[in-house]
């Protein structure tokens, strides 16, 4: 069962323009109330503003399109990756149009982290584009090393063995 979050009221007050801008984007994206954009906005604004912060740790996606020149820039990004094998979760290619490359990383590590993997990216020649895309919300542990996992009849007989 989904648990609800609490929810509390602001009032603010913005120039009659920016509402009106505000009012188009709510209806070219189908949305139901203004409410749900601007906590949007609010949650985008924080993510970012938590990527300054040193101990930060965030969750995110990390997009690259690149020349697919004869495998040698597929073999740095990779090269680069593996320096980063604690941050990246996963990572998805597809072949594009002209010879061009989409890779998506999954990426979740200490704000600081995750801007040097970006940063490494980009000096590897061919990338053409990149963009971390970060949330505070983050990942459930995947592995719980040394913890009990499992519980009940299953978990035990997992446990000894059997």
């Amino acid at each position: 069962m989904d648990v609800l979050p609490q929810l509390a009221r602001l009032s603010i007050s913005v120039p009659a323009e920016l509402l009106t801008q505000l009012d188009e984007m709510v209806a070219e994206r189908a949305l139901p109330s203004r409410s749900q954009m601007i906590a949007e906005l609010i949650r985008h604004e924080l993510a970012e503003h938590s990527e300054s912060c040193e101990d930060a740790v965030l969750a995110g996606t990390l997009t690259l399109i690149y020349r697919a020149e004869s495998g040698r820039v597929r073999h740095a990004l990779a090269n680069t990756q593996s320096a980063y094998v604690k941050e990246v979760i996963s990572s998805q290619h597809v072949l594009l149009e002209d010879d061009q490359s989409l890779e998506v990383l999954l990426v979740q590590g200490p704000a600081p982290r995750l801007h040097s993997l970006c940063d490494d990216l980009r000096k590897v020649r061919g990338v053409q584009q990149i963009k971390l895309v970060t949330t505070t919300a983050l990942l459930p542990p995947l592995h719980s090393h040394g913890a009990e996992e499992h519980s009940g009849a299953a978990g035990r007989a997992l446990r000894s063995g059997r």
